[in-house]
């Protein structure tokens, strides 16, 4: 068994998002996510299949929910449960440090 760091191996810069599967399984996905100022494509939203649970570990970002009016800002130890099928988008990342997150993948 080895031990490993989820802020070893991070570039210095990256020109999209850093996606890292670090568990895969038939019940879950756990992947560590790097992005540096990466946001969504302009009106392009996520739509999963499968449910996801992440937090934020370093940097900050914005997400938004297609059903929100306003987007939700995330700061290192903040998390959020995104049900399956809930359209979101990534508004932001910070573009002054790295924001790190770590992503669960799973159905019900």
């Amino acid at each position: 068994m080895e031990i490993k760091n989820l802020f070893s191996d991070i570039p210095d810069t990256f020109p999209k998002e850093v996606f890292d599967i670090l568990l895969h399984n038939k019940n879950l996905t756990l992947e560590r996510i790097v992005s540096s100022g990466q946001a969504s494509p302009e009106e392009e939203w996520y739509c999963q299949e499968t449910n996801e649970w992440v937090i934020l570990l370093g940097g900050s970002a914005g997400i938004m929910f297609e059903s929100d009016t306003e987007e939700r800002v995330l700061y290192p130890g903040d998390y959020i449960f995104i049900p399956a099928n809930t359209k979101h988008r990534i508004e932001w990342t910070d573009k002054k440090q790295k924001t790190v997150w770590l992503a669960l993948h799973f159905m019900d």
